[in-house]
């Protein structure tokens, strides 16, 4: 008697929370999975795309069936990958987990994101409203996602990462989307194989994405919209066809969910990707002011951002840039947009790399910098390229950048660049360049096409 009045007193000491029955075992959802057949495309040993029927499991109804009866979400290692036909969504609260090695896939045609918060609201044509009814304390980890881009022009009919296949969020384009969130993270996943952004983050604030691998990646890796603030992106490394990560404040039309300033983020331990890989190896930072259709603006500023610890990213993309995909003239920052106390600490080159700024700047510090090779670190003011729509007809040339606009640069501190193992600090002369672009009077013969812009270093 004793023993069993000991023992209920123990139990009503422990939290309601530890008594709740563990969830099931996705197996037990296994009913809810359909066998399908299709075909994908996959490149032969040449790299040539070849056709292959594929009969496989479409796990989708079984996986939300689990989350909607336990609020949580196990996927295990198999030998066979798991298909979806659509995202998974997550509400407040929730978790999905994956087992390192479990591979998802999504099946051809689906042309949506695989995992996604539910909640998700578009702001494209006014700014965000104080309260949208975010969700919060939501936990992805683990897995492997594909959308089965596997090669440079084939993507298997998923080409965009929207929100849902009906009615999406107009600028939604992740394979991991979270948008109108707080607090959520994200960590030990693997993105293979996608062409929308790995992770797609927009109007998130209180967020962290940690040590996440990218294999044979064709868009942005961790892609932050704002209006974002108080974020923690770490442990990014692999190969991403475009930016590792990108800090868009201001951002082009048709991949921006919302618009707004992006605060307060610390941006660490990113690594490139092994030399000989086809990679771009940069790090996007764009500001700006955006025009809503009915006319009115929004400033978009980044602010008090810190990078650190960053290896062999060839180019940080501080720069102005024109929507090229809508047309240059239908979409573009209403001038150029504010950086405000940035910081670039622990920067590692071991190929020839650049910080590109083209944005008004009040407070940049960049310090502790090994280079392996001399040449100008930072480059102030605009750029000016030429993209050849169709390579022999110049009437089709289009102007990448804003060449004509001038950026004002100030509080700027450079400390701690060598070379190699140099205890020398270089002079700040050898590796500064400010510049003040001139029109090409031989464009078309040559290109780019110049302009009049210049950078202005108020020291």
């Amino acid at each position: 008697m004793k023993t069993s009045l000991t023992v209920l007193i123990a139990l009503l000491l422990v939290p309601l929370a530890a008594l709740e029955a563990a969830p099931k075992p996705l197996s037990a959802w296994q009913h809810l999975v359909r066998t399908e057949t299709w075909t994908e495309q996959w490149p032969d040993k040449a790299g040539k795309p070849q056709t292959i029927t594929v009969t496989a499991e479409v796990w989708t109804q079984a996986m939300r069936a689990a989350l909607d009866a336990d609020g949580r979400l196990h996927i295990p290692a198999r030998a066979q990958p798991y298909y979806l036909d659509g995202p998974l969504v997550l509400k407040s609260g929730q978790k999905l987990s994956a087992d390192p090695t479990a591979e998802v896939r999504l099946k051809p045609g689906s042309n949506t994101c695989m995992v996604r918060n539910a909640n998700i609201l578009g702001f494209g044509d006014r700014p965000v409203p104080a309260d949208t009814q975010p969700d919060s304390d939501i936990t992805i980890e683990g897995g492997i996602w594909t959308t089965l881009a596997n090669g440079a022009k084939d993507n298997n009919g998923n080409q965009r990462g929207h929100s849902s296949k009906q009615n999406p969020v107009p600028g939604t384009h992740g394979v991991i989307l979270l948008q109108n969130v707080r607090r959520v993270s994200v960590k030990n996943v693997t993105i293979r194989q996608s062409i929308p952004f790995g992770v797609h983050l927009a109007n998130a604030h209180e967020f962290a994405v940690e040590n996440i691998t990218f294999e044979e990646h064709r868009r942005d890796g961790v892609h932050v919209n704002g209006p974002a603030s108080d974020g923690l992106i770490r442990g990014v490394r692999g190969d991403s066809h475009d930016d590792n990560v990108a800090l868009n404040a201001w951002e082009w039309k048709n991949y921006a969910p919302s618009y707004g300033p992006i605060e307060r983020i610390v941006v660490e331990d990113i690594t490139g990707a092994p030399a000989g890989l086809s990679a771009a190896n940069s790090i996007r930072i764009l500001p700006g002011v955006k025009r809503f259709d009915d006319g009115t603006t929004l400033d978009c500023p980044i602010r008090d951002i810190t990078l650190r610890r960053i290896t062999d990213i060839r180019n940080f993309k501080i720069y102005d840039q024109p929507n090229l995909e809508r047309g240059r003239d239908n979409d573009f920052s209403v001038g150029i947009g504010t950086v405000k106390n940035l910081r670039l600490e622990d920067l590692t080159f071991h190929r020839p790399g650049q910080i590109e700024l083209h944005a008004n700047t009040d407070g940049l510090t960049i310090q502790n910098v090994r280079m392996h090779h001399p040449w100008h670190l930072l480059t102030i003011g605009p750029k000016s390229a030429t993209y050849k729509h169709t390579p022999d007809d110049p009437t089709r040339w289009t102007e990448i950048f804003s060449p004509d606009l001038d950026c004002t640069v100030r509080n700027l501190t450079i400390t701690g660049i060598r070379i190699r193992d140099s205890q020398t600090d270089l002079p700040i002369e050898h590796f500064v360049k400010v510049i003040e672009l001139k029109p090409n009077p031989d464009y078309p013969k040559t290109t780019p096409k110049g302009g009049t812009g210049k950078g202005v270093w108020i020291r």
